[in-house]
């Protein structure tokens, strides 16, 4: 039993180390018996600095010495870390290479440790693919952990072991915190995470029950709240130690029914409405810990499931709450809703990745809700 707290020293760690070496993943190593390449006390977040003898000038001294990062770190009184640059088995991953440079725009989450939740299906499986397709290190947080494994198994045969699929139901505080917990035994600190996942009931105001207004409105506000609690623990201490150019983000997916009402669809427009509340807030209070917090509001998916499942998607709920006056199937729902984009089509992943990695590029660039409708809402 380790006497040290690995939940607050890891992202400390890591954000030393991210001042010599512009990605890294950490964990524990499998053999606590090797004989580490540098030892380093790493003390409370109250007490670490990048004062002499601190990490940071530990790992600087040995840097100097070797002309690289040490591959392998006790933490004094704590275990062996290893250091790599993938979500790899902790027996493979002190061999890997490491990312020591990045490129312009296009590695903008390049070897980053990224959560996603929802990611298994959905916006949140486009995001996904997208973001390791720019390098990126995945969790896909689901609570289809069978479908989040079955998507990171694809992902890993192609790029190699990028990706990992993790357990969450976001409206439970004590699963969050698991998910977290894994995520830094993983990778030892998060750099970006995409509060994705989310639940709709449309019906109208008069009949839906209370029961479901309650579910959409845990999934998509409380979830956000919670990902965002637990998400910010782990980035505030690392930003903390991390180059002072550095940042992290959080980037909650909304709506558009987060800009305008949604008739007949008033608990979801509603967690949508509350969740940009929230990362106003939260991007006030936790710029100082250079967290930024956007939001992206996208249009209708209209490929994914959340409208196209043949049972429980929106065209069926919006058809059989007659949201559509005279329409009789589910293309008749279709084709209205297409009618009203100007630019004559759904949204699709890859206008809603193009945000996400604005948002995460610009480093001055926080609080806001970024539309991407295809011209249906326009902020004014």
């Amino acid at each position: 039993m380790h006497s040290v707290d690995l939940a607050t020293v890891l992202p400390l760690l890591r954000g030393a180390l991210l001042r010599f070496i512009p990605a890294v993943t950490l964990c524990e190593a499998p053999d606590a018996t090797a004989r580490p390449d540098l030892t380093v006390k790493v003390q409370g977040e109250e007490e670490a600095s990048d004062d002499a003898g601190g990490p940071v000038s530990e790992l600087q001294d040995y840097v100097r010495e070797h002309g690289s990062v040490p591959r392998t770190i006790r933490i004094a009184d704590g275990p062996i870390l290893t250091v790599g640059s993938t979500l790899s088995d902790p027996s493979t991953r002190s061999g890997e290479p490491l990312i020591d440079s990045l490129g312009g725009r296009e590695d903008v989450v390049k070897g980053r440790v990224v959560v996603v939740t929802g990611g298994a299906q959905g916006f949140g499986e486009e995001i996904v693919r997208a973001l390791v397709g720019h390098g990126a290190r995945v969790f896909i947080a689901d609570l289809n952990l069978d479908g989040a494994a079955a998507l990171s198994d694809e992902l890993n045969a192609e790029h190699g072991a990028v990706t990992r699929g993790v357990e969450v139901d976001v409206s439970n505080e004590t699963s969050v915190a698991a998910m977290f917990a894994e995520i830094m035994r993983r990778a030892g600190g998060v750099d970006l995470l995409v509060s994705n996942a989310g639940v709709l009931k449309a019906g109208s105001v008069k009949e839906l029950s209370s029961a479901d207004f309650e579910f959409v409105t845990r999934v998509n506000y409380t979830g956000f709240f919670l990902c965002t609690k637990f998400g910010a623990r782990i980035m505030a201490p690392q930003n903390r130690l991390a180059p002072s150019d550095r940042s992290t983000d959080i980037v909650q997916i909304n709506s558009k029914s987060g800009l305008s009402g949604s008739n007949k669809n008033g608990a979801y427009a509603g967690s949508k409405f509350g969740s940009l509340g929230l990362v106003q807030s939260f991007a006030l209070e936790l710029v100082s810990d250079r967290i930024k917090v956007n939001a992206i509001c996208p249009g209708n998916f209209f490929d994914g499931p959340l409208w196209s499942d043949p049972d429980r998607g929106l065209f069926v709920q919006y058809l059989q709450a007659g949201k559509v006056p005279g329409a009789t199937s589910i293309a008749d729902v279709k084709a209205h809703y297409e009618a009203q984009v100007p630019m004559g089509r759904g949204c699709r992943g890859e206008d809603v990745v193009r945000a996400l990695l604005y948002v995460i590029e610009q480093p001055y660039e926080t609080g806001q809700a970024v539309p991407v409708t295809g011209g249906q809402i326009m902020l004014s």
